[in-house]
């Protein structure tokens, strides 16, 4: 578990670490260089799981790496689909990271919603439901294994 408190808004107490794959932490189907480490890292503290379409059908070789549970959505109604697993695993203790459109209510109902830009860009519902919007994965994965930094940026 990761906890940390944000002065003027609120404790966190998160159990659970959901990701998009496609755009978030791989680009054209493939892990993003220096991922595996970060989520290996996180992975000791988070249970972590991959939501995904799986449009390269390449997910599969990713979850041998890391401690994470792969689930892949049917290609229809992906945006309740996503929101319902976080609402499921206990939205109050799930961290999001995600940068698609179908990503974007799973961010809105999680604890803490973080979109990432990166090379694929960022669908600007998303943007605009996440809590923290970093540049990278790599940025991302890095404010959860120092909570410092989402204190520094999300304090009132």
């Amino acid at each position: 578990m990761i906890e940390f408190e944000v002065p003027g808004l609120r404790k966190f107490q998160l159990k659970n670490l959901v990701l998009d794959y496609n755009g978030t932490i791989a680009f054209d189907g493939e892990l993003i260089p220096g991922v595996e480490k970060l989520l290996s890292e996180l992975s000791k503290q988070l249970k972590i799981y991959i939501v995904t379409a799986d449009t390269f059908n390449k997910v599969k070789d990713f979850q041998n790496l890391i401690e994470a549970e792969v689930h892949i959505l049917p290609p229809e109604d992906q945006i309740k689909l996503k929101a319902d697993f976080v609402e499921i695993l206990g939205q109050d203790s799930t961290v999001v990271i995600g940068n698609g459109a179908n990503d974007s209510k799973m961010l809105k109902v999680s604890a803490l919603g973080i979109a990432v830009i990166g090379k694929e860009g960022a669908s600007s519902k998303t943007l605009q439901n996440a809590d923290i919007v970093c540049n990278s994965i790599e940025d991302a994965l890095n404010l959860l294994l120092n909570p410092k930094l989402i204190i520094a940026t999300l304090r009132q």
